[in-house]
């Protein structure tokens, strides 16, 4: 089965993978080097949460999510 994961690689040429890898055995693996820096992990979540925000706080979604909210 072929699997692809995101990795970064290092000034050194050191490879870290960002994600598990299920193999059973020793097996080949291809490495393609982008021409751009790694992403910070959640950066797009924390860069919409503003935007995300004008409608997670409106009273119509509050009373569509509150069976999740037992307490409340």
């Amino acid at each position: 089965m072929i699997q692809t994961v995101e990795a970064v690689v290092d000034g050194q040429g050191r490879v870290r993978l960002l994600g598990p890898v299920q193999v059973d055995g020793l097996r080949r693996a291809l490495v393609t080097v982008l021409d751009e820096p790694p992403e910070v992990p959640g950066e797009a979540a924390l860069l919409a949460e503003a935007a995300l925000a004008v409608d997670w706080n409106r009273p119509e979604e509050d009373a569509a999510w509150s069976h999740l909210q037992p307490g409340k």
